[in-house]
């Protein structure tokens, strides 16, 4: 009668794995600009008003005296808070129409 005994060499029991941690993704808004336009020495407010008006969607004449007030009270105003894009289009415009602008900034 033979007995055969068996030993398993190396059976470890598989290595434990911490749980993988899930990576959440925190989406942020892209960032909104600011367009400012300068007090200058030869821009109008009457010109003023009208780029503004012009180029600045939903600006209405009396909003745009207001900022056109601001800009020569106080040296300079923000006439327009959005998206990059929007943004460099609007800016281009009215620095084409000669307004005095400031560099884009973020909001």
């Amino acid at each position: 009668m033979t007995v055969s005994t068996s030993v398993i060499i190396g059976a470890a029991s598989s290595p434990t794995v911490a749980p993988e941690k899930t990576r959440q993704v925190v989406r942020q808004p892209y960032p909104n600009y600011k367009i400012i336009v300068l007090n200058d020495d030869f821009n109008t407010f009457q010109h003023v008003v009208e780029c503004l008006t012009k180029y600045i969607p939903g600006m209405n004449s009396d909003q745009a005296w207001d900022l056109a007030n601001k800009i020569h009270n106080e040296g300079q105003a923000v006439v327009w808070v959005g998206p990059l894009e929007q943004a460099e289009l609007y800016h281009s415009q009215l620095s084409r129409a000669g307004l005095t602008m400031a560099p884009l900034e973020k909001a």
